[in-house]
């Protein structure tokens, strides 16, 4: 038995749901309209997969790492950029 499960959620923008993406644990999958709605569903989903388990029950921490991207359209983010690059490039000059 690990020390710890980790289960990486991911934000599916088009379908509008938090889904386990990749996890510790196979057959692990579950959607949710929110991360906490999600994070609410894996204690009974993961007791679920371990049920047929053998031996004594044991505490084991659940690490959720979410991961949510969108885009954001700005005009002059390119002039922008060039501007924010050529001081990055100054102040390490310095």
């Amino acid at each position: 038995m690990p020390s710890m499960f980790v289960v990486k959620a991911t934000f599916d923008e088009e379908a509008g749901v938090w889904f386990t993406e990749s996890t510790d644990i196979p057959g692990l999958h579950i959607e949710a309209d929110s991360l906490d709605a999600l994070r609410a569903k894996l204690p009974a989903a993961i007791e679920d997969l371990f049920e047929q388990g053998e031996g004594d029950a044991v505490d084991v921490p659940v690490e959720l790492i979410a991961h949510a991207s969108s885009r954001v359209r700005v005009k002059a983010y390119a002039e922008g950029a060039r501007t924010w690059a050529t001081t990055v490039q100054r102040s390490a000059k310095y």
